[in-house]
């Protein structure tokens, strides 16, 4: 009888030792970053009007042509917010341009945004003030091209940083790509990631046009901002 007790305890403990192996075996997994899965799924799908669209492939480019902006206090005339169709929101920013803050901040730990700002100016030929009053016009400028109405973005998720701020290239539904506004208004200027275009145009031939724009609006601008 004893025999028989002694033999049950360890069948038992050999029981609860395999148990808790296959407990810790899960957690393990569950606790594992999920390498292979992608961070954006596109929609589905579907013959409902209401449902989300999917996108397209334009060359290298994910396209997307029903999507709205998402009204957020950081957001600035170069990198903003974007609401796709399923209602996730992803931050991008356009390629080629950088428009000037379009306001002073501190930020948590004492870390600020002036030095920035200053040097952005020092690019415009303007004063830190005058460069913030600029990034506030680059803002509403984006504001009124597409805050009110659906625009076309393409992109491929390049995340250079790693902060889920993925570069883009966005236009109107009119076909007006937002990075010649900002450069040709004076708004923004040439300073940031490149990339050849959706439509094959190549990074070299863009970036020239976007500088003779970048001339031109500097030439307009000159009285009112006092640029060189």
């Amino acid at each position: 009888m004893a025999r028989s007790r002694t033999t049950s305890g360890r069948i038992l403990a050999l029981v609860i030792i395999a148990a808790l192996s296959w407990y810790l075996r899960e957690q393990r997994q569950q606790g594992k970053p999920q390498k292979d899965k992608p961070r954006w799924e596109a929609p589905s799908r579907s013959d409902s009007a209401s449902a989300p669209k999917s996108s397209t492939r334009t060359g290298d480019y994910e396209t997307f042509d029903d999507l709205r902006y998402e009204d957020h206090r950081q957001n600035d005339g170069d990198s903003f917010r974007v609401k796709f169709p399923d209602g996730r929101v992803e931050q991008f920013r356009l390629y080629f341009v950088d428009c000037p803050e379009s306001e002073f901040r501190t930020y948590r730990g004492g870390a600020d945004n002036h030095k920035r700002i200053h040097e952005q100016a020092e690019a415009f030929g303007i004063s830190d003030e005058q460069a913030v009053q600029i990034g506030k016009r680059a803002k509403e400028r984006i504001q009124e091209l597409i805050a009110r109405k659906p625009f076309v973005l393409h992109t491929r998720w390049e995340d250079p940083f790693g902060d889920r701020r993925y570069h883009a290239f966005v236009s109107t539904v009119g076909g007006r790509p937002l990075e010649e506004v900002l450069v040709g208004e004076g708004l923004a200027r040439i300073h940031t990631k490149g990339a050849d275009l959706p439509d094959g145009t190549s990074r070299r031939d863009y970036e020239a046009r976007l500088r003779q724009l970048e001339k031109e609006a500097r030439k307009d601008r000159k009285g009112a901002w006092g640029m060189n």
